[in-house]
């Protein structure tokens, strides 16, 4: 009986991994990309990928060339590693859809109906929608509103009395999620008591904003198993955490907000007017929202800040432009009476520090482009060498290979506050490989109708943080020769990296 049930097993194993062979392995056709199935049914190379992306694309380049496939959790990906052929994707959009991967990538994370307007939920424009209230003449007001947040949320607390000559200690990564994340979501999302002075309504509404970021760290934890396709009710606590998020977003809360912004206020609006979501389901979009204005956010002004504090020169060149951004203004820094303000025309007048967020973003950023084929088409390279791509495939840039190339970098793992400045110390915007001239050089946000449309508050907001934190404090790492920690690259694909741990830093007010 034993061996009899022990041969059975044997069978139905030997059949699945027959039918794996027949059905499960792509064989490649004339035309195509080379093709590496991998050696586990359905990941394929998701495991080599997921463990060090940028080495395991190099050494498939050196093996296939510029463009090669991989099954990576039962998708094809073709990736595009040479940068003179990047604009043969970005502009593909007659062949190439660059929604439905980030449609329901949304929907799998964020448990609302589909955002498509093909799917017959709603027939809102998002991209149109966070043009209309991110960028142009929305800017400035998100500017203003933010710098106002955090310089309350920066100098609220009482241990930082200007009388106080001591230092407070703390991990830049905490320090940064804490000043940030709550400035930052006062300003899209307005506030529960208004601007309300009572120190006990402030007070409570401040640990509803440290709640919530709880529950939003909590939450992001998992995301890249979400985006992987992991069910998220296999995670208790970050399913737990993501219904508070959603909860504390309905539109009976958020109603009840004030100071909201025109992205969240319009958001509700069209989710009224254009959709047939229910409540929770429009909730959970702006739970969407939230995580899209704070993931990337957040590791990269704790990158921008770490890299700056290890380098004497980047921090002089950088107090250096802001106190003379302040001066030609005349302003005076106090910190009793935090009242500074820097336009969206100061914050555009900032090279230093723009090279300072940018190249910490290049060391950082591990996004993923990508774009998925709407039918059978030929993709022309720019070498001249054209290949067939299947309906449903999808093309992946991976611009750490373009950040990390030594031939467009030099020595690109060395952190260079001035690497985007040139002669003038103006930005620099010319970069080249082998002597060409690059279309593409610096792509953390993404490319084309992809780039993300938040990017410029993003930057603005980052920049307005460093200023602040450089205007109102001296700031020490308690270790000077402390190493750059490691990236976490289980969030690769998804935008910045953050470090496998924090970084110990003490800071007190600057006294006048």
């Amino acid at each position: 009986m034993i061996i009899t049930v022990s041969l059975i097993w044997v069978v139905v194993i030997s059949l699945c991994c027959c039918l794996w062979l027949a059905l499960g392995i792509r064989k490649r056709k004339p035309g195509e990309p080379p093709v590496e199935n991998g050696l586990i049914p359905y990941l394929g190379c998701a495991v080599q990928f997921g463990a060090n992306p940028l080495e395991f694309l190099r050494s498939r380049q050196n093996k296939y060339g510029h463009i090669f496939t991989c099954k990576i959790a039962g998708k094809y990906f073709h990736f595009l590693c040479d940068p003179f052929s990047y604009h043969a994707v970005i502009r593909q959009g007659r062949h190439l859809d660059w929604k439905k991967f980030h449609f329901s990538t949304s929907v799998k994370a964020f448990g609302h109906d589909s955002m498509d307007p093909r799917h017959g939920y709603t027939t809102e424009n998002l991209h149109q929608t966070f043009m209309k209230t991110l960028q142009g003449e929305a800017l400035p007001s998100l500017i203003e509103t933010m710098m106002e947040n955090l310089q309350s949320v920066m100098l609220q607390s009482d241990t930082l009395s200007p009388s106080k000559d001591r230092w407070d200690v703390d991990g830049i990564f905490a320090f940064c999620y804490k000043v940030m994340f709550e400035s930052s979501y006062l300003t899209l999302f307005g506030k529960d008591l208004g601007n309300d002075k009572n120190a006990a309504r402030q007070e409570a509404q401040k640990a509803l904003v440290l709640n919530t970021l709880e529950n939003f760290k909590e939450f992001d934890k998992i995301f890249p198993a979400l985006v992987a396709g992991l069910p998220i009710h296999v995670f208790k606590s970050a399913h737990s955490a993501r219904e508070n998020l959603a909860k504390t977003m309905l539109a009976e809360n958020l109603s009840k907000r004030e100071n909201v912004s025109d992205l969240i206020s319009l958001r509700m609006l069209l989710n009224d007017t254009l959709s047939t979501f229910n409540d929770l389901s429009k909730a959970r979009t702006h739970v969407a929202l939230l995580w899209a204005s704070q993931a990337n956010t957040l590791p990269t002004a704790f990158w921008s800040l770490l890299h700056m504090i290890r380098s004497p020169e980047a921090m002089k060149a950088a107090n250096e432009e802001v106190k003379n951004i302040l001066e030609s203004s005349g302003q005076r820094v106090d910190p009793s009476k935090p009242q500074l303000t820097l336009s969206r025309e100061d914050l555009d007048n900032m090279p230093v520090i723009d090279s300072i967020i940018k190249e910490a973003m290049r060391l950082s950023s591990a996004s993923m482009n990508i774009r998925v084929a709407k039918e059978d088409f030929l993709l022309h390279l720019d070498n001249q060498e054209s290949y067939r791509i299947r309906k449903d495939d999808v093309i992946a840039l991976y611009p750490q290979m373009l950040h990390f190339d030594p031939k467009i970098y030099e020595d690109p793992l060395t952190y260079k506050y001035d690497r985007y400045l040139d002669d003038n110390g103006q930005e620099k915007t010319t970069f080249y490989r082998e002597g060409r001239k690059l279309r593409y050089y610096y792509m953390p946000f993404g490319s084309g109708v992809t780039k993300c449309p938040g990017r410029f508050f993003a930057v603005h907001e980052i920049k307005q943080f460093l200023a602040l934190v450089l205007s109102y404090f001296n700031m020490e790492l308690l270790d000077s020769a402390v190493k750059v920690p490691p990236l976490d690259q289980s969030r690769a694909g998804l935008g910045i990296l953050q470090p496998t741990y924090d970084v110990d830093f003490r800071y007190k007010l600057k006294t006048q």
